[in-house]
């Protein structure tokens, strides 16, 4: 499906590698979010469709398996009354019900693994929208830092050009000062806190016990 080769082509995309190469990173970042919502709007309304279309085949399935089931017990009574011919049509009439049965089966088996790659698909792009929206955000905000340390930088370089007063000095002194806040900004944001180290922490321990107590339901009910 086209649809699952975009999404492919969403899921693979490198954030690190298109904000380097563009322009304008800024506005790339939030196209590629946009992007991303409009892929899963498709895929959840192709997942609505995929599930309906399911029920329906096997509602027709059922219908024929029915059909063939009133065919035969027709067969039946013909044959108690000694109509072999009206028995023959009726059998006759009961395969071509099943036969159709097992064409839905068939169809069924086809359309329910169509249904389960788009929910894959919907779980997968879910998840890298919801990062891509984290990542996009602290990225842009580096963007913009990085902006006011190179403007931070070419005040420098032009104060170093100008008379060294102790006006001057003091003015360079703030851009400096300045310039490493931003620099020690940087820093704290490549890399985690404290906290969200011990959040990280405790994210996987609620996961592990909610995933024992969903083996343990399971094995309750089992």
């Amino acid at each position: 499906m086209a649809l699952l080769e975009r999404v492919a082509a969403l899921l693979r995309a490198n954030v690190n590698d298109l904000m380097d190469r563009a322009e304008d990173p800024e506005k790339m970042m939030k196209q590629l979010v946009l992007d991303m919502e409009n892929q899963l709007l498709q895929v959840k309304t192709q997942v609505a469709i995929a599930i309906a279309d399911q029920h329906l085949l096997e509602k027709k399935k059922k219908e024929h398996e029915d059909s063939a089931a009133e065919w035969h017990k027709k067969a039946e009574l013909a044959v108690g009354k000694g109509k072999d011919d009206l028995a023959r049509a009726a059998i006759e009439r009961a395969l071509g019900h099943e036969q159709m049965a097992a064409g839905f089966a068939q169809q069924i088996e086809d359309q329910a693994t169509e249904a389960d790659s788009l929910r894959s698909a919907l779980r997968k792009l879910e998840q890298k929208l919801a990062e891509t929206r984290s990542r996009c955000e602290m990225l842009i905000a580096q963007h913009r830092r990085a902006r006011v340390v190179n403007r931070a930088n070419e005040a420098r370089q032009k104060l170093e050009t100008t008379s060294s007063s102790p006006g001057m000095d003091r003015l360079k002194l703030r851009v400096i000062g300045t310039e490493a806040e931003n620099a020690a900004t940087n820093d704290m944001l490549r890399e985690d806190s404290l906290e969200d180290r011990f959040e990280a922490l405790e994210r996987e321990d609620r996961i592990e016990q909610l995933l024992r107590d969903l083996k343990e339901r399971q094995g309750k009910t089992a």
